[in-house]
């Protein structure tokens, strides 16, 4: 199958338009978490915040898996963590082990501003799911749990990355 169906395939799967449903509401999600991220000092664009949060998971991580987990190249990603460092929210260091190896972690500022920016976004959040009726708000968060465990499955084979399933 190709990275895209056509019209006569998705006419014949009932999911799609329940796919194309989901991906008008995760389009208004994301407007919302965005915009949550646009108050917050210092600015952050959406890759540093990835980035942030990626070694915020994995302390110590080196700059091949972070460029990795972000999905950026190892130059892009050095550039990335060297405007994060300069911002004091990122820090490099020698790893015990391997002293030619460089860990990164975050910063006392840089875990601020992570939790800065999470209590922004639940805020705004909170500002949404007020205007939501208490049984739709129930049936969201049972819907964004079972989407979770399902785009994260145990055995670790995130779907949807061929397309093809």
């Amino acid at each position: 199958m190709t990275a895209t169906m056509d019209r006569a395939e998705s006419a014949q799967d009932p999911l799609y338009e329940v796919s194309r449903e989901v991906a008008d509401a995760a389009e208004a999600l994301v407007d919302c978490w965005t915009r949550a991220g646009q108050n917050v000092a210092p600015r952050l664009s959406a890759l540093q915040v990835r980035a942030l949060l990626a070694v915020r998971r994995s302390p110590g991580v080196n700059l091949s898996r972070l460029a990795e987990m972000v999905g950026a190249s190892v130059p892009a990603a050095s550039r990335l963590c060297d405007r994060l460092e300069a911002a004091g929210l990122l820090r490099r260091d020698r790893a015990a082990t391997d002293r030619r190896e460089i860990g990164l972690s975050l910063t006392k500022d840089g875990g601020d501003a992570l939790l800065f920016l999470s209590e922004r976004r639940a805020e705004d959040l909170h500002d949404v799911l007020r205007n939501m009726p208490d049984e739709e708000r129930d049936l969201l968060l049972a819907g964004l749990r079972a989407f979770t465990r399902a785009a994260h499955p145990p055995d670790g084979d995130a779907p949807g990355r061929g397309h093809g399933r």
